[in-house]
Order: C-alpha cells, then structure tokens, then sequence
C-alpha cells in the first residue's frame, strides 16, 4: 500500500539510509496519541527477513488531554509519553508520530512524467495553492509520487498533504519533551491502512480484490475505511467508541468515570455487568456499525463487503465480532496487527494478545521504519 504512505518528514535521511550496505534501516519507535491513551510499538527483522516485534506497551491518558486529535494539556501528555517510554525499556531515540485525518488535507493531482525532483517540488508547490486554505508559510507540505496516472498516457498521479504547521509542532514538541527525536510524522489513516495491508495479504487470494471494511474503535470515534487492494473506497467517521460504555458503567453503579475506566480496563465489575451492560452495549455496537455499512452501501455501487475487521481499543469486546456477523451476515475478523511477527524477549504475550488490535495505528508507523 506504498501508495498512501506519506509523512511530513524532518529527516529525510531516514528514508534514504536503508541502503544496500546497512542490514537494517535505522531503529525507529511508532507512537500513537488517541485520546485515551498512547501507544508505542517497536518492530525489526530477524536474518531471515521475519518482522519481529520487539516491544510494544500503553500509557493511558485521563479525558479532556486530547481532544478531537488536538492537545489540550501538554506537560500532561509529555509526562504519559515519558511514562510509556520509560515502561517500554527502548533505547530508541527515533520515532514517527501520526496526526489524525481531519487534521491534514491531502489531494491527487495529476503531473507531467519525467520532471526532476526540484521542479516536481515547484509543480506541488504552486498546485497546492489551489487547494489549501492557508498561506503556504502557514503549513507543512509533502507529496509523493504514487505511480503511473491511470488516465493520461506519460502522467504521473501524485498525492500531496498538508496541516497547519502548529499541528505538527504539537506532536514535535512531545517527541522531544520524552527525550525523543521526530523524524516522520504520518496520517493516521496512513499508517493504519498500511499495517491492515499485512493482515489482508493472509487472506485467501492474498487479499487479491477483497473488500474490507476496517472499523477502528476509539474511546470517542469510530473511523471506517473500507478497502479494495490499494484504493480505498469510502472514509466516514462516526461519533460512538468505548467512552459510551464507561458512562453506562457510571450510571450503573454510581462509579467515579476514573473508577469506571479503571474496573473497565481491570474487569473488576459486579456479577451483572456481562449481562445488564456488556451485551446491550455490544449489541448496540454492532448495530452501529451495522448502519455504517448501510451508508457505505446507499452511497457507493456496492452491495457487500468480503470482510468486516475490527481494531480499536473497544474491538476485543467479547462477543463484539459475533454480534457483528449476526448483525451484517459479513465475516468479522479482530486485527491483530502482530500476526505473523516473532516476539522479541521483552514483550508479555498474554498481554500483548489481549491488547494486539489497540496497536494497529502504532505497528503502522513502526512499519515506516522498512518503507522506503
């Protein structure tokens, strides 16, 4: 899925330095912000060329520090991050961090084949104003070359994105309060799509012309993407996730929403709670999503998806996936984006596969570390 990796990059030299003489690209750390937590996965390969997951670990974060992607307390954060660094036992310096899609713009256009880089930098850079609304001073741009247009002979399709250059301050500034060094910020949706990308490439076929339709759940949003080889075909956020369910808690059982997040995240609930919250909650859930494919369909000229996958911190709801299947009559698949992947010594397996699906924006961007 080569096509929608794009970052706003400080260092270049990341990108060109997994030359042939180095085994290995430089180490680098995937740190995703959500608004409930911060998530960090560090990934290598072994001498056989295996991906290996060497750490991974989550520092939750109290409600109101990120809001709608934006970060409302930093030194907050900043000290989660630390805390999740520290907790990780890394000695890697380098990371990609992501900013959510509503926060970049990003565009196809369509440019002559063959120019050189500096005059392709010229073509974005004056194409860019038509779609931009802030002075270019005001952004952090970047573009790649996606391939071949498929509409005029001797073309290329390029894809450009740009944010508000105090967005990726924000993110800057985190990295580097934790000790850290930025080096590529990518797109959520980016860096998910491309660690979803292993997981339908063990699908029958390879995952050949399957359409999936991916469902992150968060604590406040839910992003669906569906996808069909490389394209995707239909975004849409919509605003129910986990936070939901800690407020049923609440009201419930008169809980504080710190103790009901807590006993949430621990299981330490009454005997009722399976019966009296959990399953009215998953069923709800699922007839969410179950609208949300209904949309896909009235909007689009497909009637079907191959599949439904789920990732998010709410995915592994038990009975999540079941409810979904009865609901839609599609197949339901929990992402677990370490499929596949050997386990360096330091991750706790038990853990990391009750948590893997909460990972899946993480794992992308470690994943930059072998794109090149």
């Amino acid at each position: 899925m080569q096509g929608y990796i794009l970052a706003i990059i400080w260092e270049p030299a990341l990108i060109s330095l997994g030359s042939l003489f180095k085994r290995q690209p430089p180490a680098l750390l995937g740190i995703d912000i959500s608004s409930s937590s911060v998530k960090l996965v560090e990934l290598s390969r072994d001498k056989a060329g295996n991906l290996v997951l060497d750490r991974c670990a989550i520092e939750p974060l109290e409600r109101g520090w990120i809001t709608d992607g934006n970060v409302e307390k930093f030194d907050e954060v900043a000290d989660a991050v630390r805390r999740l660094v520290k907790k990780s036992g890394t000695r890697t310096k380098n990371v990609a961090m992501a900013l959510p899609a509503s926060a970049v713009i990003s565009k196809k256009i369509i440019l002559p084949g063959g120019l050189s880089d500096a005059e392709l930098e010229l073509q974005v850079e004056s194409e860019a104003n038509q779609y931009i609304p802030f002075s270019l001073d005001e952004v952090s741009l970047d573009f790649c070359v996606v391939g071949p247009s498929a509409t005029s002979s001797g073309d290329v399709e390029v894809l450009i994105a740009a944010s508000r250059k105090e967005k990726v301050q924000d993110r800057q500034g985190l990295a580097e309060a934790a000790g850290l060094k930025p080096i590529v910020v990518d797109v959520e949706s980016y860096a998910s799509r491309l660690a979803t990308a292993r997981l339908i490439e063990n699908l029958p076929n390879k995952g050949a012309g399957t359409l999936v339709a991916l469902f992150e759940v968060g604590a406040m949003t839910t992003s669906m993407q569906v996808m069909r080889n490389d394209e995707v075909l239909y975004e849409r956020d919509q605003a129910f996730g986990g936070a939901q369910l800690t407020q049923l808690i609440v009201r419930q059982y008169g809980f504080s929403p710190e103790e009901a997040e807590s006993k949430k995240r621990s299981g330490d609930l009454p005997e009722d709670y399976a019966s009296g919250v959990l399953k009215p909650f998953v069923e709800s859930m699922a007839q969410e999503i179950g609208r949300a494919l209904q949309f896909f369909f009235t909007s689009t000229p497909h009637n079907k998806v191959d599949y439904v996958m789920l990732a998010g911190g709410s995915s592994s709801l038990p009975g999540l996936a079941d409810s979904v299947t009865q609901q839609t009559s599609f197949a339901c698949l929990l992402a677990n984006p370490f499929e596949g992947m050997s386990l360096g010594n330091s991750v706790r397996e038990k853990k990391m596969r009750r948590e893997a699906s909460s990972y899946l924006t993480s794992c992308g961007l470690a994943l930059r570390r072998f794109v090149q």
